[in-house]
């Protein structure tokens, strides 16, 4: 289980008021080589911990819109 203690939590500037999404706290890669993810619902919900390679992938995924179900 990760320690999410000093997460800085964020949303997107783009996101809305539908509540439909998550935050994340990459200032923990430095200390405990993580990203975290959240549902912003769900303060208190289960915590993602996600490499770093990982989340760079993952955004250059979206960006080049390679990500489809």
């Amino acid at each position: 289980m990760n320690d999410f203690v000093g997460a800085v939590w964020r949303k997107s500037s783009r996101s809305n008021d539908q509540g439909l999404c998550v935050e994340v706290a990459d200032n923990l890669v430095g200390t405990r080589g993580v990203v975290g993810v959240r549902d912003s619902k769900d303060l208190t919900g289960p915590t993602l911990a996600i490499t770093p390679p990982a989340w760079t992938a993952f955004l250059a995924a979206l960006h080049h819109d390679q990500l489809h179900p």
